[in-house]
């Protein structure tokens, strides 16, 4: 072929490019007109375009959406200071490792009593900080369940995610004993050189705070943080490559380790997930979308099953948040439970990794992915109404 002659597989690559352009530029817009999360926008944007042929089969696509999700986690990672959870107050910590544990004890019985799909046990509980702060913007730092919600949310999301993790190591199609058996020993020897490192750095760094200037400035005009940050996520995922463990424990681990050892840096959070969100995030949402056939809609048994986990997801979490009543009351433990039934990143990323894995079927992989639009529309909405419902009676009298 003459080097000046563009194959076909680079032109759907080349017209996917100018799609994903055209969907960066405008869903902050569509979002705003909608007044819908901009993750769940860029998902029926995906759709809308694959479902009328926009974009193509294409292995580059999917590894930079795969790159995207990664990087996501990673910025799920970097909201886990593992300090806060050593700080956290006692009755709180534990009225939460309570509230995780009937979670998923509730999960397990309903999977059993209804012969549920196994995976559906990490389904229903999963959990992420994701949605949670869009809700600051509407009620302030200062609310209390607010703040609460999210130091119960960002426990449960490690616990999510660590399952989902050790799920996705070993429960894959085909695989052999003696294999899901390698798969565990060397994710216990690699979650057990996390802890060592983790302990070792915080020996050093507290001996030597000054390589935490060294390593990150306060202010450099080269981006040292930011280069030492992307460093760290490559050399994550080589390793995890290399070890055949899954990818996403590798990104959150670091991401909480930035968080953890480099919190000096106050708007290094902001200026990582900048880049994330700006580009590489949007690209995973995007992608995601596309793999999901709109037509799907319009079959009532996918649509029931969809609104069938939504609802089994909000009511088990509604029971299980009556612990935190008596702290924060009535009307705010359900505004808790609401805020804990959107976890549109980590439902998009454990329907992703189980379909891909081949764990779940074609139709409860589009299930996952319209319950989480679902969630992310309507409990929005619903918590909001709930919380003005006292001055909207007024209002209206």
């Amino acid at each position: 072929m003459h080097p000046n002659v563009i194959s076909y597989q680079n032109l759907i690559d080349l017209k996917i490019l100018i799609v994903i352009a055209a969907c960066l530029l405008l869903s902050p817009y569509i979002a705003k007109f909608l007044r819908l999360p901009i993750s769940a926008t860029e998902i029926m944007l995906g759709a809308v375009i694959g479902y009328f042929g926009f974009i193509g089969e294409s292995e580059n696509f999917k590894i930079l959406a795969d790159v995207g999700f990664y990087y996501l986690m990673f910025i799920a990672g970097m909201e886990v200071n593992l300090q806060t959870f050593f700080n956290m107050d006692k009755k709180l910590f534990q009225k939460s490792l309570f509230y995780i544990i009937m979670l998923y004890l509730s999960s397990l019985l309903l999977v059993w009593a209804l012969n549920l799909d196994y995976v559906f046990i990490l389904i229903i509980p999963v959990m992420s900080v994701g949605l949670l702060s869009v809700l600051f913007k509407d009620f302030g730092k200062e609310c209390y369940w607010l703040n609460t919600s999210m130091l119960v949310a960002t426990l449960a999301e490690v616990v999510s995610i660590v399952l989902l993790t050790i799920t996705g190591a070993f429960l894959h199609e085909n695989l052999s004993l003696i294999e899901a058996g390698k798969s565990i020993l060397y994710l216990s020897i690699f979650l057990g050189l996390c802890v060592l490192g983790f302990k070792i750095l915080g020996v050093l760094f507290w001996w030597y705070p000054q390589l935490k200037i060294i390593l990150i400035p306060h202010e450099d005009k080269n981006e040292k943080d930011i280069r030492f940050c992307v460093a760290i996520f490559i050399l994550i995922i080589v390793a995890m490559i290399v070890t055949k463990l899954e990818i996403v424990l590798g990104s959150f681990i670091a991401g909480s380790f930035i968080a953890t050892f480099f919190n000096h840096k106050k708007d290094l959070e902001h200026k990582i997930s900048h880049f994330g969100y700006g580009f590489l995030i949007p690209v995973f949402f995007i992608y995601i979308g596309s793999t999901f056939d709109l037509k799907i809609i319009l079959e009532y048994r996918i649509l029931l099953l969809s609104l069938f986990i939504m609802f089994v997801m909000i009511i088990l979490r509604v029971f299980c948040a009556l612990v935190f009543t008596s702290k924060i009351g009535f009307k705010n433990t359900i505004l808790f439970a609401l805020s804990h039934s959107m976890p549109l990143t980590l439902l998009i990323a454990i329907a992703s990794l189980s379909h891909s894995a081949k764990i779940i079927t074609e139709d409860i992989y589009s299930a996952l992915i319209l319950t989480a639009l679902f969630e992310a529309i309507l409990i929005m909405s619903l918590i909001k109404f709930i919380s003005n419902y006292k001055q909207n009676l007024i209002n209206s009298q």
